[in-house]
């Protein structure tokens, strides 16, 4: 009969609207406070600049999740809210005074170093996040939810493809211009060797060996530490500062020095045009070497050397 084929319509839209609106709660929580870090961050503050980006990612995971697209997305709104709770406890760490996990370190440490470029603190904030909270995230999900990684894999895989697109929309608004890439090869030198590709297949290659470990908790405890350690190290070196801020400070001060040279230089040559010239050198200084100890110096004198 129609009305009961409505009716029963009805009544399954009604359960999975009332299925759906937990997990979505526990991700628009997630949401909220990220949206709260930023507002009470600077704009140019490093881990500003990380959080904008994962506020992006976690907005585009909670669109996904309102309509057909993981295979369980119940299961995928619960990796979303434990793996980004990691992040949450390092800022609440830092909040309180206390030090964050080591992979996050770098990033808290340089958050506003002037010769680290935003694009260093995106990535090395997505270092931390991916190589080392999310397979541990992975793993604390599959023991809530009493499944293997498996079950999770190709959801795992389709957020892949959101978060490639996210990273080479970060990298297209913060690469600088080619006015200046020349100057910042050290940056796309550096950045270029980072993907998220390669750094969430190693965080499920790192999930999947601490699942088997499960059974092992000293064993997987120890390789939980060496991943905080050996990505906290790699973060570091993608916030390698460049030295364009300090180099930009000091130009002013190296044109006011050339300024006052030359006109030193005019000065001199008014008052007395021979002064420092050699019959037939030209304007070329004589070089005289003077000893003084054992350490040899050169002084350059507009008088013949003896």
């Amino acid at each position: 009969m129609p009305g009961t084929a409505e009716a029963a319509a009805a009544g399954r839209a009604a359960a999975t609207e009332h299925g759906r609106r937990p997990r979505l709660r526990r991700v628009d929580g997630v949401i909220a406070r990220l949206r709260a870090i930023g507002a009470g961050l600077p704009a140019g503050d490093g881990v500003a600049v990380f959080n904008r980006m994962y506020l992006t990612v976690t907005e585009a995971v909670r669109d996904r999740l309102t309509r057909p697209h993981f295979a369980d997305p119940a299961a995928m709104a619960e990796l979303d809210a434990v793996f980004a709770g990691r992040y949450l406890l390092a800022v609440d760490a830092v909040a309180a005074g206390r030090r964050p996990p080591a992979c996050w370190r770098p990033l808290f440490e340089l958050r506003a170093h002037p010769g680290v470029h935003p694009l260093q603190f995106a990535l090395a904030g997505m270092n931390a996040h991916i190589q080392h909270d999310l397979p541990l995230a992975v793993v604390d999900t599959c023991r809530r939810l009493g499944r293997a990684p498996e079950h999770l894999a190709g959801d795992y895989r389709r957020i892949n493809g959101l978060l490639a697109g996210v990273e080479a929309d970060v990298r297209e608004q913060l690469m600088p211009g080619p006015d200046v890439l020349e100057r910042v090869e050290p940056l796309t030198h550096r950045v270029g060797a980072w993907s998220v590709d390669t750094a969430r297949d190693a965080a499920w290659a790192s999930a999947r060996a601490l699942w088997e470990l499960r059974g092992a908790p000293r064993a997987a405890a120890a390789l939980a530490d060496a991943l905080d350690g050996s990505v906290g190290l790699l973060g570091r070196a993608l916030l390698t500062p460049l030295g364009l801020a300090e180099e930009r400070d000091r130009e002013p001060d190296r044109e006011r020095g050339r300024t006052l040279n030359q006109e030193r230089a005019r000065v001199r040559d008014r008052e007395n045009p021979a002064a420092g010239r050699l019959p037939g050198a030209g304007n070329r200084p004589a070089v005289r070497r003077v000893y003084r100890g054992d350490q040899a110096q050169l002084e350059c004198s507009g008088l013949p050397s003896a």
